[in-house]
């Protein structure tokens, strides 16, 4: 059953929407693919790249992170201050947690603490935070790179969206469970009941995913933020045939005319390497001679370059049925 959140903006509080992404928010979101992996079939590459990496961790302690609903406790998402967030940084912020608050937030989820983390708290603490980082060093750290890029390619896009659209057509956009119109963000989540959360001046911070089928938020009252599904997930793990333009083909050659096909929505050098099969310097190589022909043009987001197709890469591409 669906009940709804209702963020309450202000007219202050639209001008502090902003984007952020969170590791740890990753981290703890995947036990959802773990759990159920027929609901994440995007993620089933990850499933099965990590599945024997999966086995030699705390199995017992991870899945007690998570219930039957896919809700997991609150220190598993905290809300990052920017799309810069590093692992480190949450750990730290993690570890520092009060031994109350962790257990406050397993209650939330599960109505008690689960069998597995009884006993002493402060050594339940202690196990958590060691599984959590096992479970990001066997099966996040090798990928994340990869996942990182899809994840600052959709904030750049969602930022386009409001520069040319406007922030209500963003928002709506997000995801289907997500309705925004007269300064109230309203999402249907599988809460116990109906809540209404003013956003007071803290803003409110969107977090792209590749971890939820749905739009998500926070369990208890904390400091607002909604998580939701980033696109171009699908891309991140399989090798994408994109059709030759012939005559562009013949122009360009054959793997520029598919970089430029594909760029109608911003990707990294990286990205592209593994939807295309080849090495990331070789694709460097082709988006530099594009974006110096003024085919291409390149932001940068965080420590990766974003390069989307220009004004008159879309032009040429357009003619070639011509």
């Amino acid at each position: 059953m669906c009940f709804m959140l209702s963020y309450v903006l202000s007219e202050s509080d639209v001008a502090a929407v902003r984007f952020g992404i969170s590791p740890m928010c990753e981290l703890g979101l995947s036990l959802r693919a773990v759990m159920m992996p027929a609901g994440f079939p995007l993620q089933l590459p990850w499933l099965r790249r990590t599945e024997d990496a999966r086995a030699e961790l705390d199995l017992e302690v991870l899945h007690a992170l998570i219930d039957e609903r896919l809700w997991t406790p609150d220190f598993l998402n905290p809300r990052p201050a920017s799309p810069l967030t590093r692992i480190d940084e949450e750990f730290a912020a993690l570890e520092a947690l009060p031994v109350e608050v962790f257990l406050a937030d397993l209650v939330a989820v599960h109505g008690r603490v689960p069998d597995a983390l009884g006993g002493p708290p402060r050594a339940a603490f202690r196990r958590v935070v060691r599984a959590l980082r096992e479970l990001w060093t066997a099966t996040f750290e090798p990928y994340w790179p990869r996942m990182r890029t899809v994840l600052e390619a959709d904030v750049v896009y969602r930022g386009r969206q409001i520069a040319q659209n406007g922030l209500s057509t963003m928002l709506n956009g997000i995801s289907s469970t997500v309705d925004y119109a007269d300064g109230v963000v309203a999402v249907r989540l599988r809460d116990p009941a109906d809540r209404v959360q003013p956003i007071d001046g803290h803003g409110l911070t969107l977090v792209p995913t590749m971890f939820t089928r749905r739009a998500s938020a926070p369990v208890g009252d904390g400091p607002p933020m909604l998580m939701y599904p980033a696109r171009g997930q699908g891309a991140l793990w399989e090798t994408e045939p994109v059709a030759n333009p012939a005559a562009l083909a013949g122009i360009l050659g054959e793997t520029r005319a598919k970089l430029l096909a594909a760029l109608g929505d911003p990707a990294s050098s990286t990205e592209l390497g593994v939807r295309f099969g080849v090495t990331t310097s070789a694709v460097n190589q082709h988006l530099c001679a594009l974006r110096d022909a003024g085919l291409l043009v390149g932001t940068r987001s965080g420590r990766s370059v974003l390069y989307l197709r220009s004004e008159l890469g879309s032009a040429l591409l357009a003619g070639r049925g011509a």
